[in-house]
Parts: C-alpha cells; sequence; structure tokens
C-alpha cells in the first residue's frame, strides 16, 4: 500500500516537474499576498512587512509535499517625514527565501530585488523592478521513477545525490494606486546559463507573469477585492488563478480562489492592527487527475509600521 501511495504520488508531482526537468510550478493559493515573490516591481508596495506561509500538499500522505516561505519587504518613505509615503517614496527592497520538496527534488530558492517607483499623478505610480534569483536544486537519484531512470539526462543520477546552483534574474514593471495594480514580470532572464554543479537540468525556461488587482469600500463595513494571475512558459501548461475576498467591518474576510483545471479553494481571514492571518482549505478538481486529498495553507502577515489607510477613506483594505 505505502509502495501504491509513493508510486501514484511521483506520477502525479511529474505533471508538473518530469516534463519541465526539476522545474516544478510553484503555487501559492493566497498569491495576492507575496506580490513581490511574483513581480520585484512590487517590492514595498504595501510598505515594510514581513511575511510568510506554510502550504501542505495533499493532507493525510506520508511523503506529500510541503512548502514553505518567508519574506521581507522595505520601503524606505515609511521612514522619512512623507505624509502619503506610498505616493513621495521612490525606492524599495524585498528577500524572498521559498523552500519546496517535490518528488525527487528539493529546492531552495532566494530572490533579492529592488524596485524604484516614478509619480505619474496624485494616486498612481509607474514601478520598475529587478531581481537577482537563486536556486539551489537537489536531486534524489534514491526515488527516481522508473519513467525518470530511462530519461538519458536523469539517469546517470541513480541511486546518489546531486546538486545544481543556478544564478538568474527576474524584471518587471507595474502601474499601481490606491484601488488597483496591473503588472507584468519575467523571472528566468538568463534561462539558468548560469549555473554550477552537475547539469541534471537541461534549462530554465523563461517564465512570463502578469497580475493584476482590484479592491473598493462597498460600505463603512464591507469592502471588496479581486485579483487574477496569468503565468506563460513554455514548457508548462498555461495557469490562470483568481480570488475574490470579502472584508468585513476591518476585522475578517471570507473568499473563494479556482484555479483553472486544478482546484478551487476557501479563504478565511483575520485583520489585526499589525497583524493578517490568512487560511486556504483548497480541493482539486477530479480533471485534474491529481491525488484527491485536500491542501492547507496558512498566511502570516506583520506590517512594521501601522498599515496606512486609503486617503479620505478610514477603512483597511487588502489585496
Amino acid at each position: 500500500m505505502r509502495f501504491k501511495f509513493h508510486f501514484i504520488l511521483l506520477q502525479s508531482l511529474l505533471l508538473f516537474s518530469h516534463l519541465s526537468l526539476a522545474q516544478s510550478r510553484k503555487f501559492i493559493s493566497q498569491f495576492s499576498h507575496f506580490q513581490s515573490y511574483y513581480n520585484p516591481a512590487l517590492s514595498g508596495y504595501e510598505g515594510a512587512t514581513v511575511r510568510g506561509f506554510v502550504r501542505n500538499q495533499w493532507v493525510g500522505m506520508d511523503g506529500a509535499p510541503k512548502t514553505y516561505h518567508l519574506s521581507a519587504e522595505m520601503d524606505f518613505a515609511q521612514f522619512g517625514p512623507f505624509p502619503e509615503p506610498a505616493l513621495m517614496g521612490k525606492n524599495a527592497f524585498s528577500f524572498n527565501f521559498l523552500h519546496d520538496q517535490y518528488g525527487p527534488y528539493q529546492e531552495n530558492e532566494m530572490i533579492l530585488a529592488y524596485a524604484s517607483r516614478i509619480r505619474l499623478s496624485n494616486s498612481t505610480n509607474l514601478r520598475l523592478g529587478a531581481g537577482l534569483n537563486y536556486n539551489n536544486v537537489q536531486l534524489d537519484g534514491n526515488v527516481l521513477t522508473a519513467e525518470m531512470v530511462n530519461d538519458p539526462i536523469l539517469s546517470p543520477f541513480q541511486s546518489r545525490f546531486a546538486y545544481m546552483r543556478i544564478l538568474d534574474f527576474n524584471l518587471g514593471m507595474a502601474l499601481t494606486h490606491y484601488n488597483f495594480f496591473i503588472s507584468y514580470s519575467m523571472h528566468n532572464v538568463n534561462q539558468g546559463n548560469f549555473y554550477r554543479g552537475e547539469a541534471f537540468m537541461d534549462r530554465k525556461s523563461p517564465v512570463s507573469i502578469f497580475m493584476a488587482g482590484y479592491r473598493e469600500a462597498v460600505s463603512p463595513s464591507l469592502a471588496l477585492s479581486a485579483n487574477i494571475m496569468y503565468r506563460n512558459q513554455a514548457d508548462l501548461p498555461n495557469h490562470l488563478e483568481l480570488n475574490v475576498k470579502m472584508l468585513f467591518s476591518e476585522t475578517f474576510w471570507f473568499g473563494a480562489g479556482h484555479r483553472v483545471t486544478y482546484a478551487n479553494n476557501f479563504q478565511l481571514g483575520f485583520v489585526l492592527p499589525q497583524f493578517r492571518i490568512g487560511y486556504i482549505y483548497e480541493l482539486p478538481m477530479n480533471r485534474s487527475y491529481l491525488l484527491p486529498n485536500v491542501t492547507h495553507e496558512f498566511t502570516l502577515i506583520f506590517s512594521l509600521f501601522k498599515p496606512g489607510r486609503l486617503r479620505g477613506d478610514e477603512r483597511v483594505m487588502i489585496w
């Protein structure tokens, strides 16, 4: 029974990792809370914060994958005399760390990013960003499937460990407003050509990411937000994901999300003066052919300063 589970698990993971030779797609159901991971131009968009999440996939199955993420963002305008630092400042930085394990691969990813913004109007900025992306990928040749063993690239690493360290670049731009943002970024601009170690990956394909969000106060006790993300990568299927949230009385939110052809999720979160706590309950869709067990995702966000409110409005807004 245990062997059968591991076989099914690895086959499911192959849908996301083997076709791209160890380039797994990182799914974050609460993607709207981790904008700087996807686009360096959005570093510091919500000010100086520390963010993290834990994603426990296919709960209840021994050996199922887990993902851990920790990030820090800094908008230096918040340390100055600006009455509206989100508009008046120019420089922001972010650091993202993500640990992921999928099939025979274990990956540590670090992104150091810088963003600069140009004020276009009283409420709108153009943001440009660049990030240095470092990946440390380990291959455990002891758990290769029969299909992997027959792969000419992976077969030499059977029954042993191999490491690959890759240095690459991310670029991004975004148009941001109090109530909306539109952004585009590209990861792996250099396609993984700077690396050290044993080449068990052919190359890293560039990833194009489009993200957009809109938020609006409907009444003194209700606010709505909607977010969408689209990713394009040559060696993986296109990915479209969206979510909608309702924020009640500045205190808690409910929401729902959909990852096209893969999964649906339900969201719950709480807003404290400097904390946000979020939870996702995700259900795979039958036609995705993934394991049927649910996924849990927990998020914690800490703002170094009390979050700013919208100009002329006393309601806290979230993406």
